[in-house]
This record gives structure tokens, C-alpha cells and sequence, in this order.
């Protein structure tokens, strides 16, 4: 956001101690200086303001020794006496860029230091140039930022430039069809308190529009003052008014075909709808299994779903979706599992065929902003972390691996949670679930299974004994599309697999007692 005239003094909308922890901005939009040096700030202030990867904006901090691109704590802090000297040279700097541009400037107070912290969002006037060095009729050249290094832009990069300028992202574009008046005062209080910033303090005394510019949530000059799209997001209480399919869409199944079922929709602010669903989840799908184990003084707990992976699957469907795409995200609850979906699929270089890889680097993002305040409010951790922490609730848990699946053209992505393989057979895995399990280990029909129990064909036995471990997916149709075909065939699943390995792994039925609780 350049600032007309100068730069201001003001408070950062963000919290300090988060910051400089790394807390709420990944470590390569921060760079930590242990005093003032004039030339390489004004070389990170372009190289900022460039924005080359749509971060933006990102942090330089005086006052604080770098090591490795960490800070070094204590601080050393910026000689209270200098303050004002570093601000006037800044200003002038800031006037060498070609456009001119000004950051946002704050002196603050951390660990008994003074230290001094300079904002610079990405620039609507890019390229954004710097001389290379202070003497007289020195070279131009943009800079931008490579990882967590500030470099010139090669011939390539410096072409990109100009037309990057002509691509803001969606979440960071203003909307024309709104007014500043759609931006609610009470939801971006409650927002400045959640992040501890040091703009509460002085939300009350500002002019609504200058805490709306001080929080880069809206754009434009006075006489057309216009809220950023990600701001609505979180500021209105009806997103869904101007983007379509803004909410989250839970349908509970009662079987595995889907023939019925119930659904709850959530709307309001993007961070309510999270916090609503999960806490649906939480309360009416999230189930805690206690196994006794004789001989064994400590009790096996177990979730049917860990919360942690559903949590990080929802925020991030919510994160990496499209809001120009009228398609809510959607979380279906299968008895075997649940699917998390949101339109259109990851960005390039993710694809189907490496979704699911061990290691998944990813480099672009479709919603940054939108990604920062739910790091602010600590709804998602830093970027990237997400494939792994979801594996690890799996994993922690006992439960099968998550499934993330794609297309080839990227029009979804769907994260699949299996329910917990003991979970599914319910609190005694019987001799008469065991005994279908693995007959049909080979492709089986109604009938045959029927006959294998000395059971008549009768349809009260099949509803009975093969459509609860259908429902549950413990056993799966050889044809799913034709569900009542006469080929029709039933066939063990992979959750099959794992309840008969768990029951043999636990002695079977016979001697464990175990309890359940919401």
C-alpha cells in the first residue's frame, strides 16, 4: 500500500512478539538487521515492494541480529537517540525509488529494546527500482526477493515485471461492488484483540477509513475507497452476498451409496464458518474408543477420526479454494470415511500424480492474504505444513493413510479421512463379522455369503449381517454403479483388511472390553 506524501507512524497490524517469533509471517518476508545500514534496506524495501512472488508485503526489522535468517535474542536494539535519524534518512531513501514509494514505519518496544519496523506491502506501481548505490548518478536497477535474499532481477525477472503489476491477485483486489461501509467495525475489533495487535489500542480514536488503510484492507484514493476482497471475507457478516458459495456445506450419509442424508450449511466471516464447522464436527462426528487389553494396565484410546486432521483439511479447503468459483467447499461423512472438497485443485507444480508423494512442495498459493489471517489467528500454521500434519494425526492416531486426490485438469481437491479400522466394526468385532471378512477375501454374492453362514438368502439376513460392514466399508461392491445388479459381487476392503488385523493383533474379541465416548 504506498502511502501518499510520506511515510507514517503508526501501528503495525500485526502482533510484534508473533512476528518476530515467525509466528504469523514466514521467515523469507522478514529480514532481521542488527543496525541501520541505508543501502541494502532500500535495496529490501524495492525488492518488497516488487512483490515477485504475490506475498504480500513483508518486514524489515532494525534492532535485531540475523542468523541464518532467525533472529538472535536478546535483541541489540536501535539507540533510542537514533530513532529519529534512521526515520529521516529512510524518507529521503524512499524518495530515490523510481516509482516513489513509502512503507509503513513503527518504532517499538521489545524485550526492553527499541527496535524499528518497517512494512512495505507489494506496490500497485510496479517495477519498482532502487540506485545501487547512494553516490551521484549511480544505476537503477529493481531488486526483488529470492527465498530470503535480496537480489537484482535477472534481464527475465526485471520483463516480468510490468505485467505482474497487471496481476493482483484476487484475494488482494479491491471490489468494485462493494463500499467501505460493508466492512464491520465490530468483526475487525474483535479481530485486532484475537491478534494481541498494537492497533486496538488506537482502533477507538482513528477515522474508520485510516484504520481501514492502516490495516491494508481497502484501496483506492478517498473519493473511491473500496474494501479488498479478502477483507470482506473476514470483515462482513455476509460474505456470501458478494462471493457466491462462500460457506462450507456438511452432508452426513447414511450409507456408502449416498442415497440419503442430511445437510448443514455454515456462512458468515471465513473464520466463523471454520470455527462453527469444526465445532459441529467436533461435537456430533468425532468419537474417543477406550480398549481394555488384559493383561495391560494402560487402556488403548483411539479417535474414529483425529480431530487435528479434519481441522487442518477444512482450514485449508477454506485457505487454497477459489472465491470466484460459486462452489462451496463441501465436507461429506461417509460410515467409512469423510471427504473435505473445495474448486478447483491445487496450482502447478501439483498434480494428481504427485499429490500424495511423501515430500510436497509447493511455491504458489492462490489466496495469500487470506492465508495470513488465518496464521494470524492461528487457524493454520506456516505454509506447506499441512499434507504432513494431516499424516501425522493419522498416523499418531492408528488410523489409514489420508488420500489427496486431483484431477488432470485441477477442477477439485479432495482430502479423504478413512474412519479408524476398529471404529467401523463397533465395540465387538464378532465371530460372525470375522468369518464374512474373510470369506470374502475372494469376490463373493449375496447368496454365497448367506450359504457360508448357514443363513437362508432372506433379505432381513442380509440387512442384518453384509450391509452394516457395507456401510461401514468393510466390505466393498465389485460393481458400485449398480448397486442392485444381478453380477453383483461383494468384496473385502482395505479397512476390511485392517479390522481382521487388528482383531488378531488384540486376541480377537473374546476377552476385550471396551467403552465409548463423544
Amino acid at each position: 500500500m504506498p502511502i501518499r506524501g510520506d511515510f507514517r507512524l503508526m501501528a503495525l497490524p500485526v502482533n510484534t512478539r508473533e512476528l518476530i517469533n515467525g509466528r504469523t509471517v514466514e521467515w523469507e518476508r522478514i529480514e532481521f538487521k542488527q543496525g541501520w545500514n541505508p543501502i541494502p534496506t532500500i535495496h529490501s524495501i524495492c525488492a518488497f515492494a516488487n512483490d515477485f512472488r504475490n506475498w504480500g508485503g513483508s518486514y524489515i526489522i532494525i534492532g535485531i541480529e540475523d542468523d541464518g535468517g532467525r533472529p538472535v535474542l536478546p535483541p541489540v536494539g536501535v539507540p533510542l537517540t537514533k530513532i529519529d535519524t534512521i526515520q529521516k534518512e529512510l524518507l529521503e531513501l524512499c524518495y530515490k525509488l523510481r516509482p516513489y514509494y513509502a512503507p509503513v514505519v513503527e518504532p517499538v518496544d521489545f524485550q526492553d529494546k527499541k527496535l524499528l519496523i518497517i512494512w512495505a506491502p507489494g506496490g500497485s506501481n510496479r517495477p519498482y527500482k532502487a540506485p545501487e548505490k547512494l553516490s551521484k548518478g549511480s544505476v537503477y536497477s529493481p531488486y526483488i526477493r529470492h527465498y530470503s535474499v535480496t537480489k537484482k532481477a535477472s534481464l527475465n525477472e526485471e520483463r516480468e515485471l510490468p505485467s505482474m503489476a497487471n496481476q493482483i491477485p484476487f484475494d488482494d483486489q479491491i471490489n468494485h461492488r462493494a463500499e467501505i461501509t460493508d466492512l464491520n467495525l465490530t468483526l475487525i475489533k474483535a479481530h485486532l484483540a484475537e491478534t494481541k495487535s498494537a492497533l486496538r489500542s488506537e482502533s477507538t480514536d482513528l477515522p474508520f477509513s485510516d484504520l481501514c488503510r492502516q490495516l491494508n484492507i481497502v484501496g483506492g484514493p478517498d473519493e473511491y475507497l473500496k474494501p479488498k476482497n479478502a477483507r470482506l471475507l473476514f470483515f462482513n457478516e455476509h460474505p456470501e452476498r458478494f462471493f457466491r458459495g462462500a460457506q462450507i456445506d456438511i452432508v452426513e450419509f447414511e450409507d456408502e451409496i449416498g442415497d440419503r442424508c442430511t445437510e448443514k450449511t455454515f456462512t458468515g466471516p471465513i473464520q466463523q464458518q471454520i470455527i462453527s464447522a469444526l465445532t459441529h464436527l467436533k461435537n456430533n462426528v468425532v468419537t474417543e474408543s477406550v480398549r481394555k487389553v488384559p493383561g495391560q494396565a494402560e487402556a488403548i484410546r483411539f479417535f474414529n477420526y483425529p480431530y487435528e486432521a479434519i481441522e487442518e483439511a477444512v482450514v485449508n479447503a477454506l485457505y487454497h479454494r477459489s472465491y470466484q468459483d460459486i462452489t462451496p467447499v463441501e465436507v461429506r461423512i461417509f460410515p467409512s470415511r469423510i471427504e473435505i472438497i473445495s474448486y478447483p485443485g491445487p496450482l502447478p507444480p501439483l498434480s494428481k500424480d504427485n499429490l500424495n508423494n511423501e515430500r510436497v512442495t509447493a511455491r504458489k498459493y492462490r489466496n495469500r492474504r487470506i492465508g495470513d489471517f488465518l496464521k494470524e489467528l492461528h487457524l493454520t500454521e506456516r505454509r506447506g505444513t499441512g499434507f504432513p500434519k494431516i499424516r501425522r494425526a493419522m498416523k499418531e492416531n492408528g488410523s489409514p493413510e489420508p488420500v489427496f486426490e486431483t484431477d488432470d485438469d485441477r477442477n477439485y481437491f479432495m482430502t479423504i479421512i478413512a474412519v479408524h479400522p476398529e471404529a467401523v466394526v463397533g465395540e465387538q468385532v464378532s465371530e460372525q463379522v470375522i468369518k464374512i471378512l474373510e470369506f470374502c477375501k475372494t469376490e463373493r454374492k449375496k447368496r454365497e455369503i448367506l450359504n457360508h453362514l448357514n443363513l437362508s438368502p432372506a433379505y432381513t439376513n442380509y440387512k442384518r449381517y453384509i450391509l452394516p460392514l457395507l456401510q461401514n466399508g468393510l466390505l466393498a461392491f465389485t460393481i458400485p454403479d449398480k448397486p442392485r445388479s444381478r453380477s453383483q459381487k461383494y468384496k473385502i476392503t482395505e479397512s476390511g483388511f485392517a479390522a481382521l488385523k487388528h482383531t488378531a493383533k488384540n486376541g480377537g474379541d473374546k476377552n476385550r472390553e471396551s467403552e465409548t465416548t463423544t
